[in-house]
């Protein structure tokens, strides 16, 4: 819109009046008035001041019959007073002091209905701050009158010379005064009406084409100069193409020829003036397109009324000039006492603008809202004043039925206002401060107002998502809360990866401190008024920064996600600003009915703990990255030899090792206490890994995949072929048992290379388990360890520690150093000794083939074993070798197969060798298994040797008993007897059937071979 200018001082033509313009108000917002958009539409070619003359010509017309504008009563309202009028009493009817007095005008107005209602404030000026000079004596003025010679200018002066004595101001005075016209200017409009009413004294004035008269009847003669003249001609002429052309009140048809001559007419005036004179063509054709387009009716009907002024938005810009006169013009942010009186005649424009109570109240309302914001909104009473009128407009916008230029009028006023309160509520800690809140409290209202009459009334250009009014606020306190917070974090840059860490945390800490103030002047200041409207005003605000500060921090934790000195100092601070924030929602919602819930459920918690703790824990899958590697790296790569004679350990446990070292050493580092529950936690940690490697060196397969299958049972038949050949191969002159034999042949340890390897798995699993007992000190020991609580995050009294932090870790190793050293122990004898062990012995005869060579290389065996077997893996890998040892020597003597038989007499040679076994044992490795040991583990195969010691009658009466028991029945005596078969359980004693039941397959005698058959029909040997 077009700003009204101020000049320095206003002065009129005639030096009559100088009315100084007061210095522009202070501005609370400077670019308030810039923001501040004009809703009604601007008129091309018309200027400001265009458009106040224009008005005040419309309204001295309307008012010509009025007190002072030029009646037959009071042509002019300014008599010629007598030199004595001072001298009259001040209670008496001709005394300018007197309330009633004809010649006071509204100068003596005490009270006014408007101002009051609208809660302005009454000026209450002495009767001399609105008198003027009173006129020379004017031959129409009927109190005035005096025979001394005029003057024609004299004749319509409005204000008389200095020199007469002063008086007060009539109404027709102070809105020229107000509408800032000249003397000159007022003077040429009463000669135009009295020239345009002679003999029409009772013309209504909605049926003069004002500027069409002014026109007819003015010429160059009574201006100063020709410029002048054709200056206000061109805005005369641009009046009637605003009016009749360009926003007429009944719409133009596209082929009117009037309109096509009236702006051709305008047009021309643009380079000269036009012709006016009464003969003149062109005077003759304006004045026909004039009255033609001006009378016209929308149904073609005949009418009494015509138009060149109501037209929208023509006639509001023409009203609101009017309107705006009632401001003062030594202060603008006052409205005159006499406000009542000027608004009572501004009504008899309405018939001419086409203005209706309704329109005049929007325009009203507007005026009040403009002017407060124009003056720098320093006088609240405007506001209030505007907040006042609402109503009324709202109360408008329920009777006023739907029409159109109202409900484009009312959209866009109330738009315009909505538009530039929401600038500064969304904004408000920009715009107010705590010395201006009062402000605030006065434009939320406002708003709020404005908003619900465009709701209530149901205008479709209206769309707000906000469906109440705490909405509304609600959004407010939001958007204004982040913009500040935003401004915030502008002052400090932006705080990105980009940035150090330490610049980062710096800023953030701050960052921190000045939310928490902002929280806290938001609570001081402003929920205090916006409360009114919103219960849990407080409570949003806090989550408003809770949120922003929250997104912050999260980016900067995603930036930095390595746990440091400053990372740690960010949390604490933050830590500490979700409290404050905490405890101001809890503080504000207790008034509210759901308690708050519905705005705390927003709050997504900062979970400081959480952090810290994900923190911590990266922090630990760090430390242990390289371990991990190790692991994974010995999967594909070990060969399982050792690093030195010395170190005879697999090179990955010993690398596995140093980097759990490292990464304990590391762990301590973490720039906080680390609680007991996390120590623990790490600990688990490193013990899934050395879990994991553990799995790795005990997967070396089974000790079954090298125990060969049970034979068949069979029986011997009479006379073995397979003894006969072995006899005549191996003469007495070679007996097996010779020295020489033993030398020649067999002085080497049969232990193979991978037997060998994994005795270095065995002995790295006892090096990782050596080292745990550091691992676990260091971990129970160290100061760094904290009793961390809700209420104790960083520091705290530590609990006492109990227990192992690695008992599963050496349950693991435990388990699986007996595994690697049981299938070590089985491979070692059934593959890698095979051939002078299981495969040989007892081949043909006991007598020829006795267990004396493959103890020779047995005990070289275990000589290598305890040359490569650390100390601590000896003891268990010496006994799983005996153990595997006795289970050979079973098989041996039970499941042998057909190359095998024994007779009775074999007993003793095979008791003794059984006990040169056992000796073995006891002697090799200086005590690494005791006495006790050897006997226990050696007690199932003695019980076997025992039973090859019996008859074969007693072998089968033991039998017999023992199946008929195991069954249920009475002992069955005889041979051919039916028996049930005994299962094979695998563990092979004096006192198992099936042991008894081998023993007797393996006899190499008649009453055995008999039995066997009869019972069992068990198949010959082939």
């Amino acid at each position: 819109m077009v700003l009204l200018n101020r000049s320095e001082y206003f002065q009129d033509p005639t030096n009559h009046i100088c009315v100084p313009s007061p210095p522009a108000p202070r501005l609370v917002c400077p670019d308030a008035a810039n923001d501040l958009s004009f809703p009604f539409g601007n008129i091309d070619d018309l200027h400001q001041d265009d458009l106040r003359a224009t008005a005040y010509e419309i309204f001295f017309t309307s008012c010509r019959s009025s007190q002072g504008f030029g009646g037959r009563t009071a042509v002019t309202v300014h008599p010629l007073e007598s030199r004595d009028h001072r001298s009259r009493s001040p209670g008496s009817p001709g005394s300018p002091r007197s309330p009633r007095s004809p010649h006071n005008g509204v100068g003596m107005a005490v009270t006014s209905r408007i101002k009051k209602t609208l809660g302005l404030k009454m000026l209450n000026r002495t009767p001399s701050t609105r008198r003027s000079n009173s006129c020379g004596s004017n031959p129409l003025s009927p109190s005035g009158y005096n025979n001394s010679p005029m003057s024609p200018r004299e004749r319509f002066a409005t204000l008389p010379s200095r020199s007469a004595t002063r008086r007060p101001l009539t109404s027709a005075e102070i809105m020229r005064q107000q509408m800032k016209v000249s003397e000159d200017s007022d003077i040429r409009i009463r000669k135009t009406i009295v020239r345009t009413l002679v003999g029409q004294t009772g013309r209504r004035a909605n049926t003069i084409i004002l500027p069409l008269e002014l026109l007819r009847h003015l010429k160059v003669s009574e201006f100063e100069d020709a410029n002048e003249y054709h200056v206000w001609q061109k805005r005369q002429l641009k009046t009637l193409e605003a009016g009749l052309l360009n926003h007429p009140s009944i719409p133009l048809e596209q082929a009117n020829t009037f309109s096509k001559c009236l702006r051709d007419i305008i047009n021309s005036s643009d380079v000269k003036p036009v012709d006016t004179n009464k003969n003149s063509e062109t005077m003759k054709a304006l004045c026909n397109c004039a009255v033609s387009l001006s009378w016209r009716n929308p149904n073609g009907a005949p009418t009494d009324v015509c138009h060149w002024a109501d037209g929208y938005p023509f006639n509001v810009n023409l009203y609101l000039p009017l309107i705006r006169s009632i401001f003062d013009l030594k202060d603008e942010t006052c409205v005159l006492d006499e406000v009542d009186e000027l608004l009572e005649l501004m009504k008899k424009t309405w018939p001419t603008l086409g203005i209706t109570k309704p329109i005049h109240n929007l325009c009203f309302t507007w005026v009040l809202f403009q002017q407060y914001v124009m003056t720098g909104q320093v006088e609240n009473d405007l506001l209030r004043a505007s907040l006042t009128m609402l109503t009324k407009v709202a109360n408008d916008a329920k009777k006023v039925a739907r029409d159109p230029i109202y409900t484009n009028m009312l959209s866009a006023m109330l738009n315009s206002i909505i538009r530039w309160s929401e600038t500064r509520l969304l904004d408000y800690h920009e715009s107010f401060n705590k010395g201006t809140v009062d402000l605030m409290a006065n434009i939320l209202p406002l708003a709020l107002s404005a908003t619900r009459i465009l709701e209530e009334s149901g205008i479709d250009k209206y769309k707000d998502t906000s469906d109440s009014t705490g909405n509304k606020v609600d959004r407010y306190i939001r958007s204004s809360l982040r913009n500040v917070f935003a401004k915030m974090v502008d002052k400090m840059r932006e705080i990105n990866g980009s940035m150090k860490l330490r610049e980062d945390s710096e800023k953030l800490i701050q960052l921190a401190k000045g939310t928490e103030e902002l929280g806290l002047r938001e609570k001081e200041t402003f929920s205090p008024v916006l409360k009114k409207w919103h219960l849990f005003s407080t409570g949003v605000a806090a989550v408003t920064l809770h949120t922003c500060y929250g997104n912050l921090l999260r980016q900067f934790l995603a930036a930095n996600p390595m746990i440091s000195n400053e990372s740690v100092v960010v949390l604490q601070r933050a830590d500490k600003l979700e409290k404050v924030l905490v405890n101001m929602v809890v503080e504000d919602s207790i008034e509210c009915e759901d308690g708050g819930k519905t705005v705390v459920r927003e709050m997504v918690p900062y979970d400081v703990d959480s952090i810290v703790l994900r923190y911590l824990r990266q922090w630990i899958q760090d430390c242990l990255k390289s371990v991990k590697d190790v692991v994974e790296t010995a999967k594909e790569t070990e060969t399982w030899n050792p690093k030195s004679k010395s170190e005879p350990y697999a090179q990955s446990a010993m690398e596995l090792m140093k980097q759990t070292k490292e990464a304990v050493e590391s762990f301590f580092d973490i720039p906080l206490g680390v609680s007991e529950d996390l120590v623990r936690e790490f600990a688990g940690a490193i013990e899934h890994i050395l879990q994991d490697y553990t799995d790795f060196v005990a997967s070396c397969g089974s000790k079954q995949s090298y125990v060969p299958a049970l034979p068949p049972l069979t029986r011997r038949g009479q006379g073995s072929t397979f003894t006969k050949l072995w006899r005549i191969a191996a003469p007495c002159g070679m007996n097996p048992n010779e020295p020489g034999f033993e030398e020649g042949n067999y002085s080497r340890p049969s232990t193979s290379r991978g037997t060998q390897r994994l005795y270095i798995r065995l002995n790295s699993l006892h090096y990782i388990l050596s080292q745990l007992n550091s691992i676990d000190k260091n971990l129970a020991i160290s100061p760094r360890i904290v009793a961390l609580s809700p209420r104790n995050r960083f520091g705290g009294n530590r609990k006492q520690i109990s227990g192992s932090y690695f008992d599963q870790t050496r349950s693991s190793i435990h388990w699986a150093t007996k595994h690697v050293s049981e299938i070590a122990a089985y491979k070692l004898i059934y593959l890698d000794s095979n051939s002078v062990f299981y495969g040989s012995l007892y081949i043909g005869d006991v007598e020829t083939s006795r267990i004396a060579p493959a103890l020779k290389i047995m005990k070289h065996n275990l000589t290598l074993l305890t040359a490569i077997v650390t100390e601590r893996a000896q003891p268990l890998a010496m006994k799983e070798l005996m153990k595997a040892s006795y289970d050979a020597y079973l098989r041996v003597l039970l499941a042998g197969g057909i190359s095998r038989d024994f007779t009775r007499s074999d007993h003793k040679m095979i008791e003794e060798d059984l006990e040169n076994l056992k000796k073995l044992f006891l002697t090799c490795g200086e005590g690494l298994i005791v006495e006790d040991v050897v006997d226990e583990e050696a007690e199932a195969v003695e019980g076997v040797v025992a039973l090859m010691g019996k008859s074969t009658e007693q072998l089968v009466e033991e039998f017999s008993a023992l199946v008929c028991d195991g069954n249920g029945v009475g002992v069955m005596g005889g041979l051919g007897q039916k028996l049930p078969m005994p299962p094979t359980t695998g563990k092979w004693s004096s006192t198992d059937p099936n042991t008894i039941l081998r023993v007797l397959c393996h006899r190499n005698e008649g009453p055995a071979n008999l039995f066997l058959k009869k019972t069992f029909q068990l198949p010959k040997r082939k």
